[in-house]
């Protein structure tokens, strides 16, 4: 049976990743990995039946989660530096991903050659790319944003159209151009993994809605109808 794999009825375990760079990652921007969790089997069986009765726990999803960077040594997070992930595997070590998010890492950083060809890589190999706040550089720097849509931060937006004009960039909380997915700032991330989430296992009387439901995860306009002003 081929290696690829159908997200919304997989074959085999969903392989989901976060890549890191050699600099801090900003913790809520990876933080919204854990919607994957939410539906993964591992997390769902010992949920008791007055919780979560038998049909919807059937539906969970065996997932593997991959953080990787580029030597497998532990990675930083922000908040003060002293968090650390420790990288479950190396570029050389990690398996094909299906689904890869990236965060936003020190702006004063340069990505290397060995993390843009990962990150190249990884958006061929992978049904869907995320990247929340500012990932959506790393992705940019690896020249895979160039003729899509994408979104990022409001406050850059206006930069980014003179910067990277080819690029069409749109102010909303999140954006989806194929196997692309980008979002604007921090917790526009949640925005994200719902609409992520909703649009592969989502529907009526579904674990997702279930897992959506119980983490109180938001439901916004994504063109920001709900903000005041403009930035």
């Amino acid at each position: 049976m081929s290696d690829q794999i159908n997200l919304s009825k997989p074959h085999r375990a969903i392989r989901a990743g976060v890549i890191l760079v050699n600099a801090e990652t900003e913790i809520l921007d990876v933080a919204p990995i854990d919607v994957f969790n939410a539906i993964s089997t591992k997390f769902v069986h010992n949920f008791p039946e007055t919780v979560l009765p038998d049909n919807l726990r059937a539906q969970a999803l065996d997932i593997e989660f991959h953080w990787v960077n580029e030597t497998g040594e532990p990675a930083h997070l922000t908040a003060g530096g002293l968090i650390n992930v420790t990288a479950r595997d190396s570029f050389a070590t990690c398996p094909s991903l299906d689904i890869v998010l990236m965060g936003a890492h020190d702006s004063k950083y340069t990505l290397n050659e060995a993390e843009l060809d990962f990150i190249r890589k990884s958006f061929n190999e992978c049904e869907a790319f995320i990247t929340i706040c500012g990932g959506f550089l790393s992705a940019m720097q690896a020249g895979l944003l160039e003729g899509r849509t994408a979104t990022g931060p409001r406050p850059f937006l206006e930069g980014l159209r003179q910067a990277a004009p080819g690029v069409k960039w749109v102010e909303k909380r999140w954006a989806r151009d194929g196997k692309l997915w980008t979002s604007g700032a921090l917790l526009n991330g949640l925005d994200l993994t719902r609409a992520i989430v909703t649009e592969y296992w989502g529907g009526k009387d579904t674990l997702a809605e279930f897992a959506l439901a119980l983490g109180a995860y938001p439901v916004r306009d994504i063109n920001y109808a709900d903000v005041e002003g403009n930035l």
